[in-house]
């Protein structure tokens, strides 16, 4: 959702929205990430470069390169960046649209250009860490360190796992040990960052380290932890360090869901999570779950309130947070091809009556920025001109009516469209439909870690379990 915040930025900059009408007194505009990595295309007009994957050896060759070209015409910089692995300058790339206005290609638009771009993975064995500790960070005053990238698990609605494989740890003695003491010459707050930290196969080890006496002033968070390598060990070592929760992600309360998404969890391995957080000295148990997943019927979302009301029976001391959200496709997962389930906010509307009378705190996300997300996850170029024009107004409604008015030409505000004539397709369509696997998506010439076809044989593993017993 940050894409309105981006033009924003550039609109007080002086710097032209559009990157076709920068000129060459203005500066390259690039950005990088896992959200552009996954598909750049919904702000790709209004990039001149974007890197995708890894930044750690990418970076450092743009810049390189940035330095060595200088001297060249703006046309010649973006050509001799595009040669460069994982780097994508989307002006020299042309979409090609049916008369339907059916996505049919992603063209290079001459033979010096790559056919298409590949996404960068850093093998090596440093991974990232805090460089600035301010309090006027997000999370201030703590000092992050990455302790792994990506996760094994491979659940399939997952970004932060199939986008960024294979699973990297590095060394806790070489690498994440003298990480941590930079950081704890500065501050006392040490934040523990990864898809799936406690996976780290030497995470006992640097648990242990941690829990030396001469550290019992450090404050120790774990963004999440996988329920299954929860034990008493770790639950009382957080404790002590100041962590007053702990948060699990489940994803539903439905065995045959579990399943379906690839999550490998069992009921009990839940409760006994609970049951360390709690005589570990824990106060709070947080867990994460979806609605509106492939395949979900209410009697899944129903096991999900029935898992967290036994839960609160058994664990009367902890305090139950539900974190919850609507499902919402990303490119390069195996549910790529599925929509966000229109009645899903029925679902979540359900848990609310059912957890909040018996103490158990539930977050939903919006339904309606779920929407939202989903439109720019699964959009073409053609989203450009409604990012461009709720910019100011950066509400649900107004990007509903910008994005009917653009669709049926009524749009009474004028902005330049430098991207195509095709017609945008149905709100419907791309927001909730499910798509035929032989359409050509908008990311295909991105390439990831994981080929299409693995991607789809995952998917159809999923699907598999749809008669599967609860």
């Amino acid at each position: 959702m940050d894409g309105p915040i981006l033009l924003n930025l550039l609109e007080e900059q002086h710097i032209p929205l559009w990157s076709h009408q920068r000129g060459e007194k203005d500066p390259l505009v690039f950005g990088g990430g896992p959200v552009l990595t996954a598909n750049p295309e919904p702000l790709a007009p209004f990039l001149d470069v974007v890197l995708l994957g890894d930044g750690e050896e990418l970076l450092p060759n743009f810049i390189d390169t940035i330095q060595e070209i200088r001297g060249l015409q703006r046309s010649e910089q973006l050509l001799h960046l595009a040669q460069i692995p994982g780097i994508y300058v989307p002006q020299l790339y042309e979409p090609k649209f049916s008369n339907k206005g059916e996505l049919l290609d992603i063209e290079p638009i001459n033979s010096n250009v790559p056919r298409s771009i590949t996404k960068q993975t850093w093998l090596g064995n440093t991974l990232s860490y805090s460089k600035i500790i301010t309090p006027d960070s997000v999370w201030p005053n703590i000092h992050m360190v990455e302790v792994a990238r990506s996760c094994p698990e491979l659940c399939r609605f997952c970004l932060a796992s199939y986008l960024t494989l294979p699973f990297r740890s590095p060394s806790v003695t070489n690498e994440l040990i003298p990480a941590i003491e930079k950081g704890m010459k500065a501050t006392n707050r040490i934040g523990l960052l990864g898809a799936s930290v406690t996976q780290h196969p030497e995470f006992a080890d640097l648990l242990h380290w941690l829990n030396q006496d001469k550290f019992n002033n450090i404050h120790l968070s774990i963004s999440s932890i996988r329920a299954a390598t929860l034990d008493l060990h770790m639950a009382k070592v957080l404790a002590n360090h100041g962590s007053k929760s702990i948060t699990i992600a489940i994803e539903s309360g439905s065995e045959r869901m579990r399943t379906v998404v690839n999550k490998k969890l069992r009921e009990e391995e839940i409760f006994a999570a609970a049951k360390y957080a709690q005589e570990g000295g824990l106060k709070g148990l947080k867990l994460y779950g979806m609605v509106g997943l492939p395949t979900e019927e209410e009697e899944d979302v129903e096991a999900t309130a029935e898992l967290l009301l036994r839960l609160k029976k058994e664990s009367r001391k902890l305090h139950l947070t539900l974190g919850v959200s609507t499902f919402v496709p990303k490119a390069h997962t195996p549910f790529q091809w599925h929509g966000v389930e229109a009645k899903a906010d029925k679902k979540l509307k359900l848990l609310s009556k059912k957890l909040k009378p018996k103490g158990i705190e539930l977050r939903p996300e919006s339904f309606r920025w779920s929407v939202l997300q989903a439109l720019i996850s699964r959009s073409d170029r053609r989203l450009a001109p409604v990012i461009a024009l709720v910019r100011k107004e950066n509400t649900i409604g107004n990007w509903k009516r910008v994005y009917q008015a653009i669709r049926q030409g009524n749009l009474s505000e004028t902005i330049e469209q430098p991207i195509t004539t095709a017609q945008l397709p149905s709100w419907d369509e791309i927001v909730h439909q499910e798509w035929d696997r032989s359409r050509t998506l908008p990311w295909e010439h991105i390439q990831g870690p994981v080929k299409p076809n693995l991607l789809l044989d995952h998917q159809l593993k999923a699907l598999n379990q749809k008669n599967s017993k609860n």
